[in-house]
């Protein structure tokens, strides 16, 4: 089962990347590097907060019901935390976008959302 969680961790982050750097691409060559720069930045974090959700998966399982609640609730937070970082870099600072760098926090759900809407799409044909 771990194994079926990495391959997908993998197709999902490494999508999530290479859509990421085209539109970075796009954006730098228009001009807008601060749009660019928040992009690859939220996406960075997106991944690693992926990335930590398999990860928390197992020690959510071991314990006891009580324990269960705080190591949930614990990495929930702790993912939030996480996710806040670009967010708050990007407002901090002019050379990131802000509204790119939320778009880049994102990217890894788009991607999982866009592979089942096509899937779909695909079947009904």
């Amino acid at each position: 089962m771990m194994n079926e969680v990495r391959q997908a961790q993998k197709e999902y982050c490494s999508q999530a990347m290479m859509l990421a750097i085209g539109a970075a691409l796009i954006f730098l060559f228009a001009g807008a590097k601060p749009i660019s720069k928040g992009l690859i930045l939220g996406t960075l974090f997106s991944i690693f907060n992926f990335i930590l959700i398999a990860q928390s998966l197992p020690s959510r399982l071991d314990k006891g019901r009580g324990s269960t609640l705080f190591v949930c609730l614990g990495s929930v937070w702790l993912r939030y935390a996480i996710l806040a970082v670009p967010l708050i870099v990007a407002a901090k600072f002019e050379d990131f976008n802000f509204f790119a760098a939320v778009a880049g926090v994102l990217m890894v759900q788009v991607v999982i959302l866009g592979r089942q809407l096509v899937g779909k799409v695909l079947a009904m044909r």
